[in-house]
């Protein structure tokens, strides 16, 4: 093993022995019961299998059959999730293949970031994987089931579904992916006609035909945000089948893939013969493995919350200092958009992730020793799958990339390193992702331009007041302030300033999201400014120096002169919900520091 990687491993095992022992603990006993159904009384079970027809009505009655929950996130707005409104059907038709029975045990919530974007929903984001970890544990309650399949993508959806899952971390649960839409227009002409709108060069309906002409089919987006960076994360935690994350939805492999996973998680139950609960697979090294492989590809920021919510249920505790230091030893060993110029279709083309795993793996950056849902040993996933004669057969992957502007080898990385940084200063500690700035971008002194909502910025960009070198500090935006949205409008803003000459640099205690691109952005500020942070200090004016190469991030105003400020006070908004508004305000407000994963930390964090 490569020393750093070892080293991070280890520090993570020794913090988190007694929350690990604890939570180990808990999954013995809940094996202990062995087929929970068999603890139901007759009208407890008789209700769980009502609605089954009469062959599944007599396999449940019986104890010697596995029932498999199907956790689902369909819906038929979000590209991504529009093909899992058939998965429901096959999946139940590829566990009876194999003398099993499957039910739906749970729809949860699936809202898309790209559609509420810079919109009053955007709030709701981060708080929805909270409800979405509620929801899958409510479906998973009825001790109804042996197994479960978790049918995920997208942003907070694929993280509350593990949080969700690892509070039954008894049962073998696997992940049954869909897929990215084909290619579109490129990502960087999309980006180009957004730049052009934001200055009034081009009409709304030019740029809705970029967009349009972008996200055009179902299928996941193809840039490498937060939904693809959850899939790659997925597949090397060994959660997914090898090389399942990248296939097309429409294509032929995909519904035999997923038909595979059904019949796979019948295998992994304590009535098949390969017993591999969820909860052994997530460990201190296959959460090292996921957190590696995202700084290898320059994956998403909002991992680093994520990862930290999803690992302490787990009983794991990770940080943010484990994140630099891994940053600083892995290599960039991939350039998809906003890191380069491909998207990911071309990334799984140019060898996927049986290259990424298999470059990783023999670096020493990658644990091999790990459970995974195809077996013991990561390096099953250096195979990817084929269909041959009608059957899925899994073959060797390439050894060497089809594209090297894509991706390449950790002997000719793009950059030494992962380029996420951690940012430390008086102003507190945030994180920078900067695989797609230029290096004479990543350090910026400049005057600060405060706002307290995204949407001030775009006045003060037309009227010519932004033409200048600025650190532009958006406060207020944290996760107990208004639900830490992510800041997308700022973008085409930014990088219009920034293509202008200007050094300019984004600072918040809200969110950027896996789309961060050209422009430095210090994000997650902690403490946020409902919480006392000196953010809630910043004037305009304030000289700001972000320094994503050593990792200082300060305000350059005197203790003197700061002792003399008031806080400028923020407050826990209301916003415009309905009659849930109170609701969502109250569990919003218990939203922990995105360092420790912005969890929910009321009553119901005792589930996880």
């Amino acid at each position: 093993m490569h020393a750093v990687v070892q080293a991070v491993t280890d520090r993570i095992i020794e913090r988190s022995k007694v929350s690990r022992a604890k939570y180990l603990a808990a999954l013995d006993e809940a094996k202990q019961n062995g087929v929970h159904r068999s603890s139901l009384s007759c009208g407890n079970l008789a209700h769980g299998f009502a609605a089954c027809n009469p062959d599944d009505k007599q396999s449940i009655k019986g104890l010697t059959k596995a029932n498999i929950g199907i956790v689902t996130s369909f819906n038929d707005m979000l590209s991504a999730h529009q093909p899992y409104e058939t998965y429901p059907d096959l999946l139940k038709q590829a566990c009876a293949e194999v003398g099993s029975v499957a039910q739906v045990a749970a729809g949860v919530p699936a809202m898309c970031d790209g559609v509420t974007q810079g919109q009053p929903g955007m709030e709701l984001s981060l708080l929805s994987r909270e409800v979405i970890a509620m929801s899958t544990a409510i479906g998973l309650s009825h001790n109804m089931f042996d197994g479960a399949l978790l049918l995920g993508i997208c942003d907070k959806i694929v993280p509350g579904l593990l949080i969700g899952a690892l509070s039954f971390g008894h049962l073998p649960m696997l992940f049954v992916p869909a897929g990215p839409m084909k290619s579109g227009i490129p990502n960087k002409e999309k980006a180009r006609i957004r730049q052009k709108f934001a200055q009034g060069q081009v009409d709304r309906a030019e740029l809705l035909e970029a967009e349009s002409a972008s996200y055009h089919s179902a299928g996941t987006c193809t840039f490498y945000g937060t939904a693809n960076s959850n899939q790659l994360m997925l597949e090397v935690m060994g959660l997914q089948l090898p090389g399942s994350s990248f296939v097309n939805p429409d294509d032929p492999l995909r519904e035999v893939l997923s038909k595979t996973a059904a019949k796979q998680v019948c295998r992994l139950t304590e009535m098949g013969t390969q017993y591999t609960p969820i909860g052994e697979i997530v460990n201190e090294k296959s959460i090292v493995n996921g957190i590696v492989a995202l700084l290898a590809t320059g994956g998403s920021t909002n991992l680093t919350m994520h990862i930290v919510a999803a690992a302490r249920a787990a009983g794991v505790i990770v940080n943010w200092d484990d994140f630099s230091e891994l940053s600083d030893a892995v290599p960039l060993v991939a350039r998809v958009y906003p890191n380069g110029h491909a998207d990911i279709n071309h990334f799984h083309a140019a060898g996927g992730m049986a290259f990424l795993i298999k470059e990783l793996l023999d670096a020493g950056m990658l644990h091999e020793d790990v459970a995974t849902v195809a077996g013991h040993g990561l390096r099953r996933y250096t195979q990817e799958p084929r269909l041959i004669d009608g059957e899925i057969k899994w073959v060797e992957g390439q050894v060497t990339s089809l594209d090297t502007e894509v991706l390449t080898s950790v002997a000719q990385p793009f950059q030494a390193n992962g380029g996420l940084k951690l940012l430390k200063g008086n102003l507190g500690r945030a994180v920078i992702k900067v695989s797609a700035v230029s290096e004479q971008h990543r350090v910026v002194e400049a005057p600060a331009v405060v706002i307290d909502d995204q949407n001030k910025l775009e006045a003060i960009f037309k009227a010519g007041d932004l033409d200048k070198d600025c650190v532009v500090v958006v406060k207020g935006q944290g996760p107990k302030a208004v639900g830490m949205p992510e800041l997308h409008k700022l973008t085409p803003i930014l990088g219009t300033l920034q293509d202008r000459g200007f050094k300019v640099a984004l600072l918040t205690d809200g969110r950027m999201s896996g789309a961060s691109g050209k422009v430095p952005a210090a994000i997650h500020l902690t403490p946020e400014a409902l919480d006392g942070g000196l953010i809630a200090k910043v004037k305009s004016g304030d000289m700001i120096r972000v320094d994503a190469l050593t990792g200082e991030l300060t305000l350059l105003v005197s203790d003197a002169e700061l002792a003399t400020r008031e806080a400028e006070k923020v407050e826990l908004r209301k916003t415009s919900y309905g009659m849930g508004r109170e609701l969502f305000g109250a569990l919003r407000s218990n939203l922990s520091s995105p360092e420790t994963g912005a969890r929910c930390t009321s009553a119901i964090d005792e589930i996880y």
